[in-house]
């Protein structure tokens, strides 16, 4: 049975049951529920009332990609964060029993709109990104995962995660080897992180800013960033380098940003940013972070790629497996890694 048709029911009842006197955007209302998205890890649905013109989201986590028991509470605790912003949805209720919902759920704003389109929205996006880095929130107060030594993190992950490929009978020779290489050229690089440590400029990061997690409003002129899954307190250059790379921008679209549109999308960013040193040492925050994104997007892939072919436990989406198959090519792999390495040498 298709997932999202299985859990409705689940959701409607659960609904039905309560009577969310404590929830004042609900209390009262007789909500119609329908599917609104699917992703790997989530489920969502749109709730309606006809007497009652605020639309809601509730999310359903069916996994989590940052191996922890209270995923949705994380993620409704970074909605509650980003509140200020005006860029995110904002959040109504959490439900981390998992009584009803094995996986517990939230409830947030519906947003109207579509996908960020990278032709026409960059500003848009630079603006919307300097907006969230800029939230004042005091490091003690928040609940993020800690970038202390961010490219040690992302190289450990991606170790890990290079592994399922590195032993499966499916992999490809070539790749293989290439990968190996990348992995092992990413261990000697890493020692460069000591520019964040000495330097760090903490802020709360997405690390997720593919297109389809904006939602574009033309007739409002408004952009929000939607997928709070796996948020963390690190350095801006995380989103920027992961909005850029072409694992991100290729992953819903036929896009591979230029690198003109790339340093045009840095220096729009920074005009919206009041840090000074901030803006003076982008450049080099984003070059030293650019190949370990890359090097998490393609370990990933890997991973999802061998997966998605065994025992993917998230849902499987076909035009995942297409991009996947993509990524998966030789020639791809070398075009993101090739002049960093060899510019190293």
């Amino acid at each position: 049975m298709d997932p999202m048709q299985d859990m409705l029911g689940r959701v409607q009842r659960y609904l039905d049951k309560r009577d969310w006197i404590d929830v004042p955007v609900m209390a009262g209302r007789r909500f119609r529920v329908t599917p609104l998205a699917q992703g790997e890890y989530n489920l969502n649905y749109r709730l309606t009332d006809a007497h009652h013109p605020l639309q809601l989201v509730l999310r359903v986590n069916i996994g989590t990609q940052i191996d922890r028991d209270d995923q949705i509470l994380y993620e409704y605790r970074a909605l509650e964060l980003l509140r200020k912003s005006g860029c995110t949805p904002r959040p109504y209720f959490v439900d981390n029993s998992r009584g009803q919902l094995a996986h517990g759920c939230l409830i947030m704003e519906y947003l109207p709109g579509g996908p960020l389109d990278y032709r026409k929205d960059l500003e848009a996006a630079a603006q919307l990104l300097a907006a969230i880095h800029q939230i004042d929130v005091a490091p003690a107060q928040n609940h993020l995962i800690r970038e202390n030594r961010p490219l040690t993190l992302i190289y450990e992950e991606c170790r890990s995660l290079l592994a399922h490929y590195f032993q499966s009978d499916l992999a490809d020779s070539a790749i293989r080897e290439y990968l190996r290489e990348v992995i092992q050229w990413a261990d000697q690089m890493r020692c460069r992180e000591a520019f964040f440590v000495k330097d760090p400029w903490p802020c709360i990061v997405n690390t997720e800013v593919n297109s389809k997690n904006f939602i574009v409003n033309r007739d409002r002129a408004t952009v929000h960033l939607v997928d709070w899954e796996m948020p963390r307190w690190g350095d801006p250059s995380q989103d920027l380098c992961h909005f850029c790379s072409p694992l991100t921008t290729l992953w819903k679209t036929d896009y591979r940003m230029p690198p003109a549109e790339k340093k045009r999308f840095i220096r729009l960013y920074s005009r919206n940013i009041q840090d000074r040193h901030l803006r003076d040492t982008l450049i080099d925050r984003v070059h030293l972070r650019d190949p370990f994104v890359y090097l998490r997007g393609i370990s990933w892939s890997a991973m999802g790629w061998v997966a998605y072919q065994t025992e993917f436990s998230g849902m499987k989406n076909p035009d995942t497996w297409e991009t996947l198959q993509g990524y998966l090519q030789l020639d791809f792999i070398r075009s993101l890694f090739d002049p960093f390495m060899k510019k190293s040498i």
